[in-house]
């Protein structure tokens, strides 16, 4: 893999990761709940599905997986009602109110379940399937061997999205002093989670052709 082709994928990998998504809107919600730190381990969760999808695609099972319709509307299904259901669970999240000035408590799942969340959320994302069946194929040479170059890819790729989600996630976290109280929390939730269900809603649109218009 030259440099230039490098450089390349990794303005497109920069444009991919800012642009707002699921995984966006994850980092944004678990930064404002539950602060940077914490949410470290549910952005490690969506470099884990990250990778899954990489190498679907990668290996070729994407391809397979977009020439079968009954394949991609699994696929396709499992990932809007994940994302509805994240979003429905935040929505109806219950506050809790402690202390003498009445700051809202928001109960912080353990690490374990935000790295699944995380995992899940990228993994069952048939929009990234689609976009990296379409663009992993323009930075690979097939003159070379196939792995090193997807494991280039896979690195620069994480790294890339490592920092834009711990971006968001700082930027959310830093307006943590304007939900202090309990109507403020429950506000914030139902924010995050109507936008985690309208991601998820937007998957059912997702046509199987996407890669290929």
């Amino acid at each position: 893999m030259s440099f230039a082709t490098w450089i390349t994928f990794l303005i497109a990998a920069s444009i991919i990761a800012v642009s707002p998504g699921s995984g966006a809107v994850l980092s944004m919600s678990h930064g404002l709940s539950y602060g940077v730190r914490r949410t470290s381990a549910t952005i490690l969760g969506l470099q884990a599905g990250l990778l899954l999808v990489l190498a679907i695609a990668g290996g070729g099972v994407g391809s397979l997986l977009l020439a079968s319709e009954v394949a991609f509307n699994i696929v396709k299904t499992v990932g809007a009602l994940y994302l509805i259901y994240l979003g429905l669970s935040q929505w109806r999240a219950k506050v809790s109110i402690s202390g003498e000035a009445a700051h809202a408590e928001v109960q912080v799942p353990s690490v374990r379940q935000r790295v699944l969340t995380g995992f899940l959320t990228n993994a069952t994302n048939p929009k990234g399937i689609i976009f990296m069946v379409a663009v992993l194929p323009q930075f690979i040479t097939r003159e070379a061997p196939l792995l090193p170059q997807l494991l280039i890819l896979a690195v620069t790729m994480c790294c890339v999205d490592l920092l834009v989600m711990h971006s968001y996630a700082f930027l959310a976290a830093s307006m943590q002093r304007f939900f202090r109280d309990a109507r403020a929390v429950k506000k914030q939730n139902r924010v995050f989670g109507g936008l985690l269900m309208a991601v998820g809603t937007a998957l059912f649109f997702v046509k199987r052709g996407g890669a290929t218009a």
